[in-house]
């Protein structure tokens, strides 16, 4: 997949849910574990709904520094409501910067690992975010497919 605005916000739309509870939560986060296995790196996972941290773990061997991580990915996804790579896509195709728009780069982080978590005719009601892999990108292949195979769960 080619990763720009347009290509990142129609997955976003088809990554979206009819519903999600907190068992949903606990399940992708489960998922977004066994997805990981395949990668070089632990994983740490934030399931965030409504403000609401409702999902959090490290794998052991988890940097502590991934904490940072997952707050400035969330951070990205609730500031710009769509995901933390398409962010950074958006950035670059506008011509602009963290800086140009005044803000901090300990504080957002505009790559791979954040997805926002969308309810069907509502809107983003919260983020999935995963930091630990030496590639932003296989952080976002980890979500993307674990939101994936919990979409088929669900129907």
């Amino acid at each position: 997949m080619e990763f720009n605005n347009t290509t990142l916000s129609a997955q976003e739309q088809e990554l979206s849910f009819s519903s999600f509870s907190r068992a949903d939560a606990l399940r992708l986060g489960a998922l977004i574990n066994e997805e990981s296995a395949g990668y070089p790196a632990p994983v740490a996972t934030e399931i965030v709904i409504n403000g609401l941290v409702v999902y959090r773990y490290f794998q052991d061997g988890a940097l502590p520094d991934s904490e940072l991580w997952l707050e400035r990915k969330r951070n990205a996804v609730e500031l710009m409501q769509m995901g933390s790579l398409r962010f950074g896509c958006w950035l670059e195709e506008n011509g602009e910067t963290l800086e140009s728009r005044k803000l901090n780069a300990d504080d957002f982080a505009p790559g791979g690992g954040g997805m926002p978590i969308i309810l069907k005719g509502t809107g983003v009601i919260g983020s999935v975010c995963v930091s630990g892999e030496p590639d932003h990108l296989d952080d976002h292949a980890i979500v993307t497919h674990a939101m994936r195979r919990l979409l088929a769960e669900k129907g």
